[in-house]
């Protein structure tokens, strides 16, 4: 599936989206009133991001929420132009 989190399977969800006409009761008016009621989606805040899962790297499409709550491994970027650390 195109929109969809590799880690958490988020997708895309379904719900409606709705007009409306008057001032609210709170601020002196007569209410608010439904005008009209349409289909809509909310889709998941996806980033392609590359993520170290075991020795290999992969390119996915993670959701913001899986990114900021750590629950992937960044893959470990060397800077251009180092040697890799010698051990002894």
């Amino acid at each position: 599936m195109g929109a969809q989190c590799y880690v958490c399977q988020t997708g895309t969800k379904f719900g409606n989206q709705k007009c409306e006409r008057g001032k609210p009761k709170y601020l002196g008016g007569n209410g608010r009133k439904t005008t009209g009621i349409s289909r809509r989606t909310f889709k998941p805040n996806l980033q392609s991001i590359r993520i170290q899962e075991g020795e290999q790297a992969l390119k996915v499409r993670v959701c913001v929420n899986c990114i900021r709550s750590g629950l992937i491994v960044k893959k470990v970027v060397r800077a251009p132009f180092t040697l890799p650390e010698a051990t002894k």
